[in-house]
């Protein structure tokens, strides 16, 4: 089931796959051996790549969407239309629970995320319409959220 999204030009959807593509070559997974790669679209039609980079204590890796979050953010760009993100696992594999927060924070809810299976090309070779892409959103993935605006709530003092 495809979530309630924005939509995106097939032609931006094509950039954003081979993108994603693209940037898992760039994955330093020597731990996990588990390579991702994103491929965030911003509004104004530019493409960030990130890539997962592991750390030897494991807590300072850092996941492939995250980067690319990380990247944009930090050049002054928060405005985004879409995310891509692939692995080397033929089925679509979704965010972790920290990726899912920080997308929720820099992107809006219905922003389409497409989950893309490492197999993509066989799969269109094959006619399957999609490749086997799950589209989805952050409302989707982080059902009843906490985001940014809920800061800006009234608070009362007890």
């Amino acid at each position: 089931m495809s979530a309630k999204t924005w939509s995106i030009q097939a032609t931006d959807t094509d950039r954003l796959v081979k993108a994603a593509f693209e940037a898992k070559e760039f994955a330093y997974c020597r731990y996990s051996k588990f390579r991702v790669g994103a491929a965030l679209l911003t509004t104004s039609g530019d493409i960030i790549k990130g890539a997962n980079i592991e750390n030897a204590s494991y807590g300072g890796t850092i996941c492939a969407e995250r980067t690319a979050l990380v990247k944009a953010v930090s050049e002054g760009i928060q405005s985004f239309a879409a995310l891509a993100v692939v692995t080397d696992v033929s089925s679509a594999i979704s965010p972790c629970g920290m990726c899912r927060q920080v997308i929720r924070e820099f992107c809006a809810q219905s922003m389409p995320i497409l989950l893309i299976p490492a197999d993509y090309a066989a799969r269109l070779a094959e006619g399957q319409a999609n490749g086997g892409i799950r589209e989805t959103s952050i409302g989707e993935l982080l059902p009843d959220s906490f985001g940014p605006e809920q800061l800006d709530l009234p608070r009362t003092q007890s």
